[in-house]
């Protein structure tokens, strides 16, 4: 049952190919920041995903973070998604990131509720 509370935690190892340095966002071999919101969506939707009907996911439309605190590379993150709204197809999460010296970023992450083919059809009319 989609409800309040619904959580769940994504986890990653710091490495090269997820570094600032790699994805273009800058210089530098830490974890990079679209790595950051990457796994605090992939946290979101996993929080979910298992009581959406069937034939549904559901889609990022909205994210406000920060991050706060560099992560170097053998890093552990975890990322946690905690459902705190929902709007109908709206869903309001609480996210954060974490490593093992604390608190890297954090803030709050909205989805909508889609079903896949209806979605799909309109981005690949015809098909």
């Amino acid at each position: 049952m989609l409800k309040e509370g619904l959580k769940y935690t994504s986890r990653v190892t710091v490495e090269k190919s997820n570094c600032a340095s790699m994805v273009g966002s800058g210089g530098m071999d830490v974890f990079a920041t679209p790595s950051m919101v990457a796994l605090m969506e992939n946290a979101a939707m996993n929080a979910v995903a298992a009581v959406l009907p069937e034939g549904s996911t559901t889609v990022g439309a909205e994210i406000n973070t920060t991050h706060i605190k560099p992560s170097g590379i053998g890093a552990e993150i975890s990322a946690t998604a905690v459902l705190v709204a929902v709007e109908g197809r709206k869903l309001l999460f609480d996210v954060e990131a974490s490593d093992g010296e604390g608190v890297i970023g954090k803030g709050t992450h909205v989805r909508f509720i889609v079903d896949r083919e209806r979605f799909l059809a309109k981005v690949y009319p015809g098909k």
